[in-house]
């Protein structure tokens, strides 16, 4: 069965042009005008992914994904932003957002982004991958994190993040590395978000003298061990 896809944008060119792309990408779609909008085709629907403007009437992208965080629902967001805000894009990833994407936007690196989300969105039931680093365990299969055996929530971009990181423990991972390995940016870019994301794993994981997620300067990041 075709994923689908909920484009919310107040542009009616916007989501035309999203909606003609990802049908010949594949995937199935619904779209809204504005976040008010939306809500009530997602009661009935559950869309594998949503692609949000942030500047909208009505209800704008931001407070979209928070009314929908904030009620549990997890669905994973690519936001939409006008210009290159770092205010905006952090303010999204804070909210839930799993990524954003620059309007003018090419749609092959649109496409890029979203078959990225919904890969890692998908935890496989195939095979069972338990992953530990010091107080943390990773849980591939039940796709749960627990500190000390108390549980972690994460998003799907999180957890992503976290098992790479904790796949090439003690191995130094460069920025492009995640990028490619965790988002699907093969190309060479400025974005922040991997930056962005290790300090959200930073705010969650380093608790009770814990501080394995470590930052070498000029090369990348790395998950190491507690000292002995």
């Amino acid at each position: 069965m075709a994923q689908l896809i909920m484009i919310v944008d107040d542009e009616v060119g916007v989501r035309e042009l999203l909606s003609d792309a990802l049908k010949i990408a594949g995937f199935e779609t619904i779209s809204a005008p504005d976040g008010m909008s939306a809500l009530t085709p997602l009661r009935s629907n559950k869309p594998d992914l949503l692609v949000v403007d942030i500047n909208m009437p009505l209800m704008d992208g931001f407070e979209l994904v928070e009314r929908l965080r904030s009620t549990g629902d997890n669905t994973p967001a690519l936001m939409l932003s006008a210009r290159a805000d770092r205010v905006d894009v952090t303010r999204g990833l804070a909210l839930g957002a799993d990524d954003y994407v620059t309007k003018p936007f090419g749609l092959e690196e649109l496409l890029l982004r979203v078959k990225a989300i919904l890969r890692r969105s998908q935890v496989s039931l195939e095979t069972s991958t338990n992953l530990s680093c010091g107080p943390i365990q990773l849980d591939e299969s039940s796709h749960v994190v627990t500190f000390n055996e108390a549980p972690i929530e994460l998003s799907p971009t999180e957890f992503k993040l976290l098992q790479v990181l904790m796949e090439n423990k003690g191995r130094v991972l460069s920025k492009s590395l995640l990028l490619d390995e965790v988002w699907g940016i093969t190309f060479e870019s400025e974005s922040t978000v991997a930056d962005t994301y290790i300090s959200y794993l930073r705010k969650k994981l380093h608790r009770d003298g814990f501080e394995g997620i470590k930052t070498i300067r000029g090369v990348g990041f790395v998950i190491q061990d507690p000292k002995q």
